[in-house]
């Protein structure tokens, strides 16, 4: 693999792997959460002070990202060694503790108690939740143990995305060494979240003409799945050279919505996109869910995994209203 940092989970890089065993010191984790407008504001602070501050304090690269209106949450980024991840969120959920605590207007600012409590909505690609949960639940109850931090994992998919909210409550210094340990994991899996599209808060015109890969670039704007540059969008030329190949799990319960009546939505997915795409027959592992591999260009592979998941997005939908519906009727 190239030897300068390459995106993994969640937008996260790594170099100099040795192909097993622990991440070394060196290597880059890219670990995003949810936060809201409001505590984005103090995670900046006045003219940027705040988060220069924990660079230089913890030597990572953290930024937030943009305003979109209407939209009350927003994405923050930090990147660097484990280590420093991990202490650029404690310094973070203490920051956050200490804004929100009660003052008089000739008090400072003080750090809030040690044994307060806060949470942190990290975003981790669908495919790595295996990864933090271990085989029954066995990695999830081991970080919480050794950080003293309670983890609550989402069961969906964000919209328009292939991330999942890991919620992390407890103490600014627990929520570090749960970050700690995670990032850890996350290194060492990290080809398991190759291909994962980030989520994006946005009304979902917004989210529908940006998506974004796993590997931190912006793909081309969409509309239901088609490129608005011509119409129709011929699927790109593939080479030998510049095929790649992704993997993604989908749960078993939503495999016939994708691939429809006698294969005719899976046809129309591979038609449009240009990538080949194959399902596994059974189960890959406990969690019951089947693999995807996706072969083409990364023009390609971004365009059936946006037609992918835009199509779990509509069943999943479809299935809330039923559900609503029989509600009421009963």
């Amino acid at each position: 693999m190239p030897s300068s940092p390459s995106p993994g989970p969640n937008g996260s890089g790594s170099q100099n792997r040795s192909g097993s065993g622990s991440p070394a010191p060196n290597e880059t984790l890219t670990l995003r959460a949810l936060v809201t407008t409001k505590d984005a504001g103090v995670i900046i602070g006045k003219a940027g002070k705040n988060v220069a501050d924990l660079r230089d304090q913890t030597g990572v690269k953290a930024g937030v990202s943009k305003v979109v209106p209407g939209v009350h949450e927003r994405v923050l980024s930090i990147s660097g060694p484990v280590e420093g991840v991990a202490k650029a969120y404690s310094l973070i959920v203490s920051q956050l503790l200490s804004s929100a605590a009660p003052s008089s207007p000739t008090a400072t600012t003080t750090p809030p108690p040690a044994n307060t409590h806060s949470s942190l909505r990290l975003l981790v690609s669908h495919n790595l939740m295996g990864t933090i949960i271990g085989r029954n639940g066995l990695k999830i109850k081991s970080i919480q143990d050794n950080s003293g931090a309670r983890m609550v994992a989402s069961k969906d998919m964000l919209p328009q995305s292939t991330e999942r909210v890991v919620e992390v409550q407890g103490t600014a210094e627990g929520i570090g060494r749960a970050i700690d340990e995670i990032g850890k994991a996350l290194l060492e899996d990290w080809e398991r979240g190759a291909g994962t599209v980030l989520y994006h808060p946005g009304t979902s015109d917004e989210r529908t003409g940006r998506r974004t890969q796993g590997n931190g670039t912006s793909g081309r704007r969409q509309a239901n799945g088609d490129s608005t540059r011509r119409s129709p969008s011929p699927p790109p030329v593939a080479t030998s050279g510049n095929l790649r190949t992704q993997n993604i799990s989908i749960p078993s319960d939503m495999v016939g919505c994708i691939i429809g009546r006698g294969g005719t939505k899976i046809t129309e997915i591979r038609r449009l996109s240009g990538s080949k795409i194959s399902i596994a027959k059974a189960p890959h592992d406990e969690t019951g869910e089947r693999m995807f591999t996706i072969v083409g260009t990364p023009e390609a592979n971004e365009k059936a995994l946006f037609l992918l998941y835009n199509q779990l997005e509509n069943e999943k939908e479809r299935r809330v209203g039923r559900e609503q519906q029989q509600e009421q009727q009963d």
